[in-house]
């Protein structure tokens, strides 16, 4: 990868400044709606756990 010229370098600092300024807030959001989705629906009905392993006479290297 080529260096940054100056200017480049104030903006990708500038961005992340920007970024970093902003995330306590995003946390939030991203808290606030986990909240509000498990008051909404308490129990997740289309939740499939996943399974570890097969058991061996399921497996297609079995057959």
């Amino acid at each position: 990868m080529r260096e940054l010229d100056p200017g480049q370098r104030e903006k990708r600092d500038h961005v992340e400044s920007l970024i970093s300024a902003a995330a306590p807030m995003l946390d939030l959001v991203l808290a606030v709606g986990e909240k509000i989705s498990r008051i909404a629906e308490p129990t997740d009905f289309e939740y499939y756990p996943i399974r570890d392993e097969e058991p061996e006479s399921d497996s297609p290297a079995s057959r």
